[in-house]
């Protein structure tokens, strides 16, 4: 056995919380401010947590589907052009949580290439219930 037995005792694990995550959704999207933005597609990335509560999960219907994430984030860019991405990342936080069992969202994003000699620049924002 790789962990030993626990010490008997009237103490069994409970469920705290449960947390749903993508990291590294690339889009292609229409964004920014400047003149040099406007007409053409600038690589994004995405990272989204979604904090639950604590149930138990068996099904695929007892969570956030992944692919719910990504095809939010895919809407966002079908809808045009966006000036910032913390707006972006706004409305995406607020699609993940139309979701009821999202207690809490997380949405980090990177726009690579936004400032010279940086890896990434961009935001993070939380909005919870």
């Amino acid at each position: 056995m790789p962990f030993p037995a626990a010490p008997v005792s009237g103490d069994a694990p409970r469920r705290e919380a449960l947390t749903v995550f993508v990291r590294g959704l690339k889009v292609e999207a229409g964004i920014g401010v400047h003149a040099h933005e406007q007409g053409r597609l600038q690589t994004l990335v995405i990272d989204v947590t979604l904090e639950l509560g604590p149930m138990p999960v068996e099904r695929l219907a007892d969570t956030i589907n992944y692919e719910t994430v990504a095809s939010a984030a895919r809407a966002i860019v079908a809808e045009g052009h966006v000036g910032l991405v913390e707006t972006f990342a706004e409305r995406l936080a607020v699609a993940c949580l139309d979701d009821g069992r999202v207690r809490r969202c997380t949405v980090r994003i990177e726009k690579p290439g936004a400032l010279e000699a940086a890896a990434a620049a961009g935001c993070e924002l939380v909005l919870a219930r």
